[in-house]
């Protein structure tokens, strides 16, 4: 019986608008909860609003899942994405565009549409969804099930071809896709071949996005620091700038760090996914001989690595 990959289904559009109010909600309750914090600790120093402010979004990511079990609300993890970018829009139009140049202006609002645009083409598209006919040797593999783990390169069967092209199993998305490296909940979908390139384009453009929106938002509380020096009352605009840049520098700090891992992964051919799972695939797995009165072991290799260069090739190339 013939198995088709993963396509995207009919969503119930009630259940969407609820999904999406409440992760409209969450994104209120978070900048509302920083906006106080920056209230009451308005003269200390970034590094304590940044550690108060990761105590407080833990707290909120507690409740958050306390009220899910309690409730049954969900969110969408898209629609939160997409919601705080419209609110750091709106932050950024009222009370910090004023404050920085025209040429960082234009570079903002250029990253803004490219982001927005990025962000529906990789919601929407196809990372690279797999369809074929798992037949095992035995008559036995399921459907939906993943690739068996004990097929050879020369097994002549249906999925030692697809464990050849790296064809992995998300459980998430119960689809096959080729080149998985992971499933994205922020996106709400897997990172495959297809979109790996552009997700890596969409990381590096909120890090820009960001990044401008701090030193704009720098300027404004650099300014409002002189003020209450002077003993002058400081605006609600100049707090809301402060707890927003301080939420920008926490996105930056995970971001860069999850783009570097990804620019890792590329120059050395390895997906995120055969990196935590090698065991599972065996074109990972070196069997050493064991000696006289030994046991073998089995060690982790990458049959993928051709060199920085040639790997950097290939991704660009495999791009869809």
């Amino acid at each position: 019986m013939e198995y088709s990959g993963r396509r995207r289904k009919h969503r119930d559009p009630w259940r969407l608008i609820v999904r999406s109010t409440v992760s409209f909600v969450c994104v209120c309750l978070a900048q509302f909860a920083l906006f106080l914090l920056s209230s009451f600790f308005n003269s200390s120093n970034i590094i304590t609003l940044l550690f108060l402010s990761v105590i407080v979004l833990l707290g909120l990511t507690v409740i958050g899942r306390r009220c899910k079990r309690l409730f049954g609300l969900r969110g969408s993890a898209p629609a939160f994405v997409f919601t705080n970018i419209v609110f750091m829009w709106c932050v950024y139009l009222v009370a910090i565009r004023q404050a920085i140049s025209f040429p960082l202006d234009i570079l903002f609002h250029t990253e803004l549409i490219i982001l927005l645009i990025g962000l529906y083409r990789i919601i929407s598209g196809d990372p690279g969804f797999v369809d074929y006919a798992p037949i095992s040797t035995t008559g036995t593999f399921l459907e939906g099930s993943e690739l068996p783990t004990n097929i050879y390169e020369g097994s002549p069967s249906v999925e030692s071809s697809l464990l050849l092209q790296r064809v992995r199993y998300c459980k998430y998305c119960h689809a096959h896709v080729k080149g998985f490296d992971h499933h994205c909940p922020a996106f709400g979908n897997c990172i495959g071949q297809n979109n790996h390139f552009l997700f890596m384009i969409l990381l590096a453009g909120f890090i820009i996005a960001e990044s401008c929106y701090i030193l704009g938002a720098s300027q404004i509380t650099t300014a409002s620091r002189t003020l209450d020096s002077d003993g002058q009352k400081v605006v609600w605009t100049v707090t809301l700038a402060t707890s927003t840049m301080v939420f920008s520098i926490l996105q930056v700090l995970w971001q860069a760090a999850f783009l570097a891992w990804h620019i890792y992964c590329v120059c050395f051919n390895i997906r995120t996914d055969e990196w935590m799972h090698w065991k599972k695939y065996p074109e990972f797995q070196h069997i050493t001989h064991p000696q006289l009165g030994e046991t073998g072991t089995t060690r982790y290799r990458n049959p993928y690595d051709k060199g920085i260069w040639q790997n950097l090739k290939e991704f660009i190339e495999a791009k869809g």
